[in-house]
């Protein structure tokens, strides 16, 4: 029998509704119409359940379905639970977990243990791809402001565990997100603090640099007059050695002044990688070479890959809405029961010696 050889996350970190999750408020009806039925009956099968999905993937949320199952089923020492880990690599209806033991103990758990493995294993495999386009540059993880703030912990935890695959840097924009794995937020100068101080980026970025921790890398988002390279050069100067790097992030509805006397032969709007050039020469011939560019604003696999392949000098991307879309569906079925193959037509048992015990 495998032994466990790498760490798993202690079920209490992820502060799970474990009473509800107990009475199957987060549970399909008809699982727990199913599990009803067989206690009523005294029935309780012993019956061998696996969990597979149907993508080449990175696997995401193993630990926290575990938890799940240790916290919330009804006797989990009288399960025999054997599971991949978070990060594995893994292939269409390969089993990732396989759960031994009376049905009625776990039975109410299913739905909210695939639920976990979907969007967890998604966003994991949406930032390797990221992370891999990007060649091995900085990712600043971005989708938090696009969905529900209860999903930020797993999600942010997904993005670390992606960044570890890969062996990246993955950089998270809120202390939520990186709570799990003992990481901090981090951010740039947003448009909403120039606003603030009526439209002055310079002035914005003064007052922000003056106010931040000095281990912080000062990041300022240049875009907000639409002048990217002008803005840039006059935070640079006002900022010296305070100032890390600028964030370029205009919108896909706008061509920034720079380039108004280029137009013909290439996409001017938005983030592109003819005003990254622009502005990353503009830097250089004024004697800026150490200042990074982040770039954010549409981007996705393939955008980043494209600017890679082209050799755009961007030091780090910002990537938002894009980690969140998809789907990565995950299912559970019972291929063994009471010893007897119960599973239904086209499903059956799978050999998966990479599956480990969990103790």
């Amino acid at each position: 029998m495998a032994q466990t050889t790498r760490t798993r996350l202690q079920p209490e970190i992820f502060d799970l509704p474990v009473e509800k999750m107990r009475a199957g408020w987060y549970t399909d009806a008809y699982f727990n119409h199913a599990r009803d039925t067989l206690l009523r009956d005294e029935r309780r099968p012993r019956v061998v359940m696996q969990i597979f999905q149907k993508e080449d993937a990175w696997l995401g949320g193993m630990d926290e379905a575990i938890a799940i199952l240790k916290l919330c089923a009804t006797d989990f020492d009288a399960l025999e639970v054997h599971a991949l880990f978070d990060g594995d690599r893994i292939e269409p209806y390969e089993p990732v977990m396989h759960i031994e033991g009376d049905y009625t103990a776990f039975a109410h758990l299913e739905t909210p243990m695939l639920g976990t493995l979907a969007r967890r294993t998604l966003i994991t495999t949406n930032v390797v791809h990221v992370l891999e386009a990007a060649n091995g540059k900085p990712i600043i993880f971005m989708p938090a402001r696009h969905d529900h703030h209860r999903i930020q912990t797993g999600d942010g935890y997904a993005a670390y565990v992606a960044g570890q695959i890969v062996g990246a840097e993955i950089g998270v924009t809120t202390n939520e997100q990186a709570s799990w794995w003992g990481g901090r937020s981090i951010g740039t100068v947003p448009h909403s603090l120039i606003a603030s101080y009526g439209g002055d980026t310079v002035l914005a970025s003064q007052k922000f640099a003056a106010w931040a921790p000095a281990d912080m890398n000062v990041t300022v988002l240049v875009d907000f007059e639409n002048d990217s390279v002008r803005t840039t050069l006059e935070v640079a100067d006002a900022l010296s050695d305070r100032l890390w790097g600028v964030r370029l992030d205009t919108s896909e509805a706008l061509i920034d002044r720079s380039l108004w006397d280029e137009l013909g032969d290439f996409t001017p709007t938005g983030v592109n990688e003819r005003l990254v050039w622009k502005v990353r020469d503009a830097l250089d011939e004024h004697g800026y070479e150490r200042l990074r560019i982040v770039v954010s604003g549409g981007f996705t696999a393939e955008k980043i890959r494209y600017f890679e392949d082209k050799g755009v000098p961007v030091d780090a991307y910002g990537v938002g809405s894009s980690l969140i879309r998809g789907s990565n569906d995950f299912t559970g079925d019972i291929v063994i029961t009471d010893g007897k193959p119960s599973a239904k037509v086209g499903r059956g048992y799978r050999e998966s010696p990479r599956l480990e015990l969990v103790a």
